[in-house]
């Protein structure tokens, strides 16, 4: 027994990928969460000129970005991480650092932009272990379905940056996509490849999407669905058995 404990490594789980758990696809998340996740499910409902309201929420995303806004309360106060590029090689215990200062009015100065009535919603892809994203890297050939404006960006990036899982979030009826209006992105509208593949290096913080609802419609509830794309992320939209997306509402009185 004793020399099994000795083989098991502490940061590598024991069963990966097709072998584990989680699988293959992973999914996407997104902060703020209501405090009652069961009984408020994914709605983000405030009133834009109530600033206890506006606090609740920033305030929930001061604490998720706690870590990356203060890399010293890392368990490794911050050393292994490096500022990469997709140029970038990394040493064997280093990780790349989640610049925070390119979020624009999705930053935490900005207030999240929660006050102005185009609140900023933080989407993040799930950790699988030793996972690698098999990109979109050839502009001739995108999924029928993917939307135009994120074809746009694609075709308009430059060959050395399409190693990126893309992002892109839309209403999900005509009314939905009718009242949500235009999004923005921060730092850029997908997840740099060289965050991929996850090992578990210390210090290891996942990348972030800051989106931006421009002028969303007041009064009304509004239905988002914000998608991750690459070859090997499944698409399934059944609330029941969503993949390779997430689901949130947003109601601003």
């Amino acid at each position: 027994m004793q020399g099994l404990f000795f083989t098991l490594d502490e940061k590598s789980p024991k069963w990966t990928l097709g072998e584990s758990l989680i699988g293959t696809n992973p999914g996407l998340g997104f902060r703020p969460l209501s405090e009652n996740v069961e009984r408020g499910g994914s709605l983000i409902w405030y009133r834009a000129d109530n600033e206890s309201q506006v606090k609740g929420w920033t305030s929930k995303l001061d604490s998720f970005l706690e870590l990356y806004l203060n890399a010293s309360k890392l368990p490794g106060r911050g050393r292994n991480q490096k500022f990469c590029d997709y140029n970038t090689t990394l040493q064997a215990g280093q990780t790349c650092a989640v610049p925070v200062n390119n979020w624009g009015p999705c930053s935490n100065t900005a207030g999240y932009s929660y006050n102005r009535s185009s609140p900023c919603i933080f989407i993040k892809l799930n950790r699988i272990f030793d996972w690698v994203p098999d990109y979109y890297t050839d502009v001739e050939d995108l999924p029928k379905d993917m939307p135009e404006d994120l074809v746009d960006v694609i075709k308009n990036t430059s060959r050395t940056e399409l190693n990126t899982v893309w992002v892109s979030c839309s209403g999900e009826s005509p009314a939905d996509r009718e009242n949500v209006g235009n999004f923005s992105y921060y730092p850029r509208q997908g997840f740099p490849g060289y965050y991929y593949p996850y090992t578990n290096v210390e210090d290891y913080l996942s990348p972030l999407v800051a989106v931006r609802l421009q002028r969303p419609a007041m009064n009304v509830l509004i239905n988002i669905e914000c998608r991750a794309w690459a070859k090997n992320i499944q698409y399934v939209r059944a609330n029941n058995e969503r993949k390779g997306s997430v689901h949130f509402e947003v109601m601003i009185d």
